[in-house]
């Protein structure tokens, strides 16, 4: 889950939380808008931490070989 996706449940579950006051069929849209509120919450901690994790690679490999460059001043440049 993504961190904008994170945030559209968060938003949503506040508005039905907060904004709406009405039951559905025996379906209460506080608990369905506090537990939309958690996914997002859950979603934005995972996402911080998996792209937290991508973002320190280290690598402790040697170069294979060291190349020394020269440059030659006794060949005329070409025409």
């Amino acid at each position: 889950m993504g961190i904008g996706t994170s945030i559209f449940l968060l938003a949503v579950g506040a508005i039905l939380t907060f904004a709406i006051d009405a039951s559905i069929g025996g379906l209460d849209l506080d608990v369905v808008g506090w537990i939309l509120m958690a996914a997002g919450v859950l979603g934005l901690i995972m996402t911080t931490l998996v792209w937290g994790r991508r973002r320190q690679v280290v690598t402790t490999e040697e170069p294979v070989e060291y190349r020394r460059v020269e440059e030659r001043r006794d060949v005329a440049p070409p025409l």
